[in-house]
């Protein structure tokens, strides 16, 4: 039985501010009263949010260190000295090392390659092994992309060997900051760079974007490369305002007007060609298949392997030639498979362990370990459970001698508070409030999972294990009209900041067709109408959320919170509501 949910009204804003800005803007009071409540109370900044402009973005030279970077691409590209360009697996990594290679690529610099550390032999973050292969190829410059913030040694071993470091991060810094000939982070607290939630991908386009304004490159000329950046920013979840809303606006245009060749592949792999492509679809269609390539242990037998699975994902993203972009595309979508079958494997064994075991379904935290799961999907696997069980989780896995492992927590839980109590028994650990990896030693398992639970148990809320529904505001079914509709969507791109809306409706009932769809009936498809003057019907549907099946067929009324999505079927588009949760209105006896 699913775990009952909260809803929560949001607090409205205020009527007079509401009032005013639907007469400045003419959207509606109910559209009116999202932007006040998002803190967009005045005319200017309406416009600016509903029209995104790239001459908003700030002076990249504003950053930290951002001289000295451009100076030492300068002369690197002046001397033809060869550059790595170097970045971890995932995709907001992949994104930014392919942003990068195909400008330097783009201004005439030809010595150049990249590197990709596998997610198995060396972990995450610059390695020993990585600067190694840049000496022996003769590099003499490494941009490090979204990871070298902490990398202190690693930066010191490097210029013990000749190689230099620009190191491109968005990730909070220590104390001490590496010794590297420039460190862009935005997060240092020497940087007055007014944005500082940009993601490792941005900050890369930053570097791209002062190198043009220093040199004279119009940035037309780099705008090409901002569908890359749409995907790091929509994958990377980072929040959709201030310049992340810009740039993300005008790579979705990119994305969807003319994506390079490497995208547009997994854009037709997804079936995304046919309609008009939203965050929605990088987060859970496009960047899964790019991540997944970096989640896959590599044949270590094969001698023709990539070096890493993420090699594939940066070759696809680079590629521009289209017949070899699908190629490409192809095996991105067969690492997909693959990882999704592994997943759904590891997620039903770990499902049946805690079923099995009393104590651990009673908990209000989850510790699995097994040391045969496949390290690159435990994240994956503890979100899973999340969805199940709703409580701050941490799978682990046995690799290289290790046990490590991925957590997640709920909103209200900091997950990081929790993992560093117990930093005793760790290796190393990183992460934040709701999501973290850490590393320990076989023997200090049973320790770790005592001290966790114990202290989840002691400082969690009762009421963060219960799933939560914040609503914007009440809505008519009558009030969602095409002009409600154009409007509405104006408001994207959505996301961490600026989400998704979600409304309320109250005393619907099925009138039409209601039918569990799905390969097991697990999703309920349903024609809803409200009772009022003009009556309205419209098409839902709820995904994973067969319970209240039979009350809604028999006619029964419930109240539904939802957001207003667009259906795509074949070639035909009609406004669909994506159902949060349904609560049944039975009758008090």
């Amino acid at each position: 039985m699913p775990i009952e949910k909260r809803w929560v009204v949001k607090p409205q804003g205020n009527p007079e501010a509401v009032a005013a800005m639907a007469a400045a803007t003419g959207i509606s009071p109910v559209l009116a009263n999202l932007l006040v409540q998002r803190g967009i109370d005045t005319l200017e900044k309406a416009k600016k949010f509903f029209n995104p402009q790239l001459s908003d973005l700030h002076d990249p030279f504003l950053m930290k260190d951002m001289d000295k970077a451009v100076e030492r691409v300068e002369r690197a590209v002046r001397n033809r000295e060869k550059i790595m360009v170097y970045g971890d697996y995932d995709v907001d990594c992949t994104t930014a090392v392919a942003l990068v290679y195909k400008f330097l690529r783009q201004i005439g610099h030809k010595d150049l390659l990249f590197y990709i550390p596998d997610r198995y032999t060396e972990g995450y973050g610059i390695s020993t092994k990585g600067i190694d292969h840049a000496a022996r190829k003769g590099a003499t410059l490494i941009i490090a992309l979204d990871c070298g913030i902490k990398a202190i040694e690693k930066v010191d071993y490097a210029k013990r060997k000749g190689v230099d470091f620009i190191i491109c991060d968005h990730h909070l810094p220590a104390e001490e900051i590496p010794r590297a000939v420039a460190v862009l982070d935005p997060k240092r607290a020497d940087c007055s760079y007014p944005f500082d939630e940009l993601s490792g991908c941005g900050v890369g386009f930053k570097l791209v974007q002062a190198y043009c304004q220093k040199n004279g490159i119009p940035f037309q000329q780099i705008e090409p490369l901002l569908d890359l950046l749409a995907v790091s920013i929509a994958s990377d979840i980072v929040p959709l305002v201030d310049e992340n809303r810009i740039l993300a606006h005008y790579g979705l245009l990119r994305l969807n007007a003319s994506p390079s060749k490497g995208l547009l592949s997994i854009i037709k792999i997804c079936g995304l060609d046919r309609h008009n492509i939203t965050i929605d679809d990088i987060v859970f269609k496009i960047g899964p298949r790019i991540n997944a390539a970096g989640r896959m242990r590599m044949d270590e037998n094969d001698e023709n392997a990539a070096p890493s699975g993420g090699y594939a994902a940066v070759n696809l993203l680079i590629e521009g030639n289209e017949s070899l972009a699908e190629e490409f595309g192809s095996v991105i979508d067969g690492f997909n498979q693959d990882r999704k079958c592994i997943d759904r494997s590891v997620t039903q064994e770990a499902h049946d362990f805690i079923e099995a075991h009393a104590e651990l379904k009673a908990a209000k935290s989850t510790v699995i370990y097994n040391p045969r799961w496949m390290k690159g999907i435990v994240g994956i696997v503890a979100s899973r459970l999340i969805e199940t069980y709703y409580r701050p989780t941490v799978v682990l896995t046995m690799s290289n001698g290790f046990v490590t492992g991925s957590a997640r927590s709920v909103p209200g839980f900091d997950l990081y508070q929790a993992i560093e109590s117990c930093s005793d028994l760790l290796e190393n650990f990183g992460g934040h409030m709701y999501a973290a990896g850490l590393t320990m030693r076989p023997e200090r398992v049973e320790e770790f999972t005592r001290r966790f639970n114990a202290y989840v148990e002691e400082n969690i809320d009762p009421i963060t294990l219960q799933p939560q529904v914040e609503i914007d505001s009440e809505l008519f079914f009558s009030n969602i009209t095409p002009a409600f509709r154009r409007d509405l969507n104006r408001f994207q791109p959505f996301g961490p900041g600026n989400p998704a809306p979600v409304f309320v409706t109250r005393g619907v009932v099925s009138h039409g067709e209601t039918k569990l769809v799905g390969a097991d009936c697990e999703h309920l498809r349903m024609d809803l109408m409200q009772r009022q003057k003009p009556n309205t019907t419209i098409q839902t549907i709820a995904f994973q959320q067969p319970t209240h099946y039979e009350w809604i067929r028999a006619g029964h009324p419930i109240d539904v919170c939802y957001q207003i999505v667009e259906n795509h079927y074949r070639g035909s588009v009609s406004v669909q509501l994506r159902i949060k949760d349904i609560k049944p209105l039975r009758s008090k006896q």
